[in-house]
């Protein structure tokens, strides 16, 4: 290992690890800073790089729906943690789901072993003044947040995040839980998920014990503010909205909702239930099972009390209760140019979800583009920006370009695309399948154009 990186990259997440598997690819030595073990999170549970906090999915496996296309992408540009997600699935129907601590240890272990990268398991406190990435994710310390403060001269926004619970699979009813596929997706037999089914007494129980339940007290992020580090909106991320907060917009919000039981036949009725829970696998061993939608702030006590009301979960053992999290991510339109770095300093870049984008995947697509651009500029070549058409460039394209009154954190998806100039594909399906042969095949022609082809 060299005396002397080439780069630092702060932060053991997706983005930052992807980051730093790409730059010693290209063949920089790298120094990647972890704070874990060492000072912990209010979200992580272990010292592994790339931990998995929220949900065990990366979304959609399918070409033809925008999460599965970011990571076909990823697949094609080389990505180390797509390959490990890729290893270490779990079954979870038309979704790539994994065994999230095999992730987290193929990650670490790859890592770890990497001849160019040093792993330093060390908080960072202020940016470094040579080529460096920011990968800290949404949980970002409040010294390195309020270093990046200061750096940006922007107000940082946040938002709060919540996970949700996870319980042993041995305590499941299975004799009121069954298998299905989830929701429509009738022909991933045997069904990947486990499916509680409520009918309307019972769901409206639920939802009554569910408003008037304790939650949380922010203690936590309140603390930080007198810390320092200056809070803005302080809101919920829409897409991940705690379920006690859904519950409040409408009666029926859970059951259209996460709830939703469209397609999932109860075998014992032949019926479709009035709600539905579902549970997906959490390990290749089969142990664990997360709650499908079920992120909350909810009491310990409360979520054993409440949630132990669904049929299926009334002896639930729970491994991990749901809870929340701060947020952070920075004002990308007014700091980033679409290769990621910062608008005033080149040798400075931001990936994962400070950036803005939402989502594992994205997480992961952003490490990769920061990792490799930052190679090309201490290489002496310009830095990319991938094509619009493309799922990653069209990502990196609105974090970069989003308007103030707009902005917030983003998910792959079709509508931040370039519409299609064929204006004769009709249907929903269709549109989606040429959306992604499109976004394939300009990503093809830009690896050759620099002379990537994998």
């Amino acid at each position: 290992m060299a005396d002397r990186a080439d780069i630092t990259i702060i932060g053991g997440g997706l983005a930052g690890s992807e980051a730093a598997w790409q730059a010693a690819e290209r063949g920089l030595w790298v120094d990647l800073f972890e704070m874990r073990p060492t000072q912990m999170t209010g979200a992580h549970t272990t010292g592994f790089l790339a931990e998995l906090v929220c949900s065990n999915s990366l979304g959609s496996a399918l070409i033809d729906r925008a999460p599965g296309l970011l990571k076909e992408e990823l697949r094609r540009l080389g990505s180390l943690l797509i390959e490990c997600a890729d290893t270490a699935t779990v079954p979870a129907g038309r979704a790539l789901a994994v065994d999230r601590e095999l992730f987290a240890q193929m990650v670490t272990q790859r890592i770890q072993d990497h001849p160019r990268i040093r792993l330093v398991r060390q908080e960072v406190t202020e940016i470094p003044a040579g080529f460096t990435i920011i990968a800290s994710g949404p949980l970002t310390s409040p010294a390195l947040s309020a270093a990046i403060a200061r750096l940006t001269g922007a107000e940082h926004l946040y938002f709060y995040e919540a996970i949700a619970p996870i319980v042993a699979a041995e305590s499941i009813n299975l004799e009121a839980a069954y298998r299905a596929a989830r929701y429509d997706q009738i022909d991933a037999a045997p069904g990947d998920y486990l499916n509680c089914p409520l009918d309307q007494s019972e769901y409206m129980r639920f939802l009554e014990a569910l408003l008037q339940a304790e939650r949380i007290e922010l203690h936590e992020f309140e603390s930080e503010v007198e810390q320092g580090v200056q809070a803005g909106a302080g809101h919920f991320f829409e897409g991940c909205l705690p379920l006690e907060i859904l519950a409040q917009r409408d009666p029926l919000a859970l059951a259209y909702g996460p709830l939703r039981p469209v397609g999932l036949i109860n075998p014992r009725t032949g019926r479709w239930p009035y709600a539905v829970v579902q549970l997906r696998q959490d390990n290749l061993a089969g142990s664990l099972y997360n709650l499908v939608g079920f992120q909350t702030n909810l009491k310990f006590s409360e979520q054993q009390r409440i949630f132990r009301m669904i049929p299926g979960l009334e002896q639930a053992e729970f491994t991990r209760y749901g809870q929340m999290h701060r947020n952070t991510f920075i004002f990308s339109p007014a700091l980033l140019l679409p290769s990621l770095q910062h608008c005033q300093r080149e040798n400075l870049f931001f990936a994962g979800q400070i950036t803005g984008v939402e989502g594992y995947a994205g997480n992961i697509a952003t490490g990769l583009l920061a990792g490799w651009n930052a190679a090309r500029v201490i290489n002496g070549l310009t830095a990319l920006t991938l094509p619009v058409d493309t799922m990653l460039g069209a990502l990196c394209h609105y974090i970069t370009h989003a308007s103030p009154q707009d902005f917030q954190p983003m998910k792959a998806n079709y509508g931040i695309m370039p519409p299609l100039e064929d204006s004769e594909v009709r249907g929903r399906r269709n549109r989606a399948v040429a959306f992604s042969q499109r976004a394939l095949e300009s990503l093809g022609n830009f690896l050759k154009g620099v002379g990537e082809v994998r």
